[in-house]
């Protein structure tokens, strides 16, 4: 078993305090417009005992709109035991192995990454401050899975499908928010990107669109954004997608 690149932070939030939490995946077929994406999440409300939902989502652009399913078990059925980054019932998310099922969806993937993890926040100690209230870091911001989902009676086979493995928590969500991850590039196989851009609000001002994260091209790391670059940050969103220019280093 890997080790493990990041812990869950829900164990340790005091009972007065509210907390969200997700560990999740995504996973591309390489040649088909066919992915998977899986998140282990958890809630919990001011004075109340954190809750542990379980989400899946099989994308497939020649079978129409995606499968989605989502499940929320009992604050019992939570838990962030050795090995795993976080258990919900039966359900694992481990270094190297993530597996669940719900009604008639189930999943048992393997994934392997030599790289390692992005902090997507530039400065340590932004990791322990009040703001941003939400962290985000992928652990394995590129890795190979393998394995098999099955949706009712279709059975989906991962054959090193590229994806990768993230992991954010905080007290709230930004003002606004865009993240966004690409893998297997045309020409540029190992290549990848992985980028949050967020508004967050500080007292009556929301501050210009910040992003933070990276682009690695030929195994070399290029940062892209930060708080000093968001006035050269560009992001026209809308509902059904956007445009960004984002400068690096």
């Amino acid at each position: 078993m890997a080790e493990l690149r990041t812990q869950a932070r829900f164990p340790e939030v005091p009972e007065a305090r509210g907390h969200y939490e997700s560990f999740y995946l995504r996973a591309c077929h390489p040649s088909e417009p066919v992915g998977v994406w899986i998140r282990y999440t958890v809630l919990k409300r001011p004075g109340k005992l954190p809750r542990g939902s379980l989400w899946f989502t099989l994308f497939d652009a020649s079978a129409g709109t995606p499968v989605a399913r989502k499940v929320t078990l009992e604050p019992g059925d939570l838990g962030a035991e050795p090995g795993a980054y976080i258990r919900i019932g039966d359900a694992r998310f481990e270094s190297s192995q993530v597996t669940g099922s719900m009604g008639d969806i189930s999943w048992n993937l393997t994934y392997a990454s030599p790289e390692p993890p992005l902090r997507h926040l530039p400065r340590e100690w932004m990791y322990r401050a009040p703001i941003p209230k939400t962290k985000l870091l992928s652990p394995h911001p590129a890795a190979l899975f393998s394995g098999e989902a099955t949706v009712g009676d279709r059975r989906v086979e991962l054959d090193r499908w590229r994806g990768m493995v993230g992991h954010n928590w905080g007290a709230q969500h930004a003002e606004r928010w865009i993240w966004m991850h690409g893998i297997d590039f045309e020409g540029a196989g190992d290549a990848w990107l992985d980028v949050a851009l967020g508004r967050i609000k500080i007292g009556p001002v929301t501050t210009p669109w910040i992003a933070n994260g990276a682009l690695s091209l030929d195994g070399r790391r290029h940062a892209l954004g930060g708080p000093a670059a968001a006035r050269k940050t560009e992001v026209d969103d809308r509902p059904d997608g956007c445009r960004f220019v984002l400068p690096g280093a």
